[in-house]
């Protein structure tokens, strides 16, 4: 599982052979929440309000990197 970009504490994570929608794991302490790529939506999880909108924030700036980044990990 590739960490992509780390924010402060948060990590930002695309596995490999992961499951549709398209998505990333924002992990900060013991929360995790999966974000939609589409339109950065929570699929599953919570992490806290302050880190998901720094999460949320650097993804709105950086969503073509991230969906590259999915089709990278996740070939068919």
């Amino acid at each position: 599982m590739p960490c992509i970009k780390k924010l402060d504490s948060i990590k930002i994570y695309i596995y490999s052979r992961d499951h549709n929608p398209p998505h990333f794991h924002a992990v900060y302490a013991e929360y995790e929440e999966l974000i939609k790529i589409e339109d950065l939506s929570t699929y599953s999880g919570e992490i806290p309000f302050k880190q998901r909108r720094k999460v949320i924030v650097w993804a709105e700036i950086n969503k073509d990197f991230i969906i590259n980044q999915w089709q990278k990990f996740n070939k068919n």
